[in-house]
């Protein structure tokens, strides 16, 4: 009799599971995929886009100060070979939005209000679009190995002085 009972459980088991009664591997997956989605922070690069001249292997603030110093500095120079005018000295602080998108390709998507500068210069978006396109190759920022698209605000200081 408890051979009998052995193989009705082993019977009932196999039964059991040839009718999908238990969770499919696909929903299993599913559900840790889903899981860990919920766990990754998407407002947080893993790696900046980088200039050729980055360290890919760097730190993570390494990696964003070069971004920032190449950037700037690239924006600077080109905008030197440019003369923006103005009838009284000033200071302002203008903002530049721009999208870095997975393949590296920059897109400017807005340029701050700057009524004072665009008075006497109204081709000066134009000039800094040109100045940021003309920027060196990019890599696009990483997430979890994937290259992401990013945007990012940059203050840009203008001077003008007699």
């Amino acid at each position: 009799m408890g051979k009998q009972v052995l193989l009705s459980l082993g019977l009932l088991a196999t039964l059991l599971n040839s009718c999908n009664w238990q969770k499919s591997a696909d929903s299993i997956t599913k559900e840790i995929v889903d899981a860990e989605l919920k766990t990754i922070n998407w407002n947080e690069l893993d790696q900046f886009p980088l200039f050729d001249s980055c360290d890919e292997t760097a730190s993570k603030t390494t990696q964003q100060e070069c971004f920032q110093t190449n950037l700037n500095l690239h924006l600077a120079m080109g905008l030197q070979d440019y003369e923006i005018r103005s009838s009284i000295p000033f200071s302002d602080t203008i903002f530049l939005d721009f999208k870095i998108d997975n393949q590296g390709v920059l897109t400017v998507l807005n340029i701050s209000n700057h009524d004072a500068i665009l008075a006497e210069n109204p081709n000066f978006n134009q000039i800094v679009d040109t100045c940021l396109r003309a920027l060196p190759k990019l890599h696009p920022a990483l997430k979890r190995g994937i290259p992401v698209a990013a945007q990012f605000r940059v203050p840009l200081v203008i001077q003008v002085n007699d």
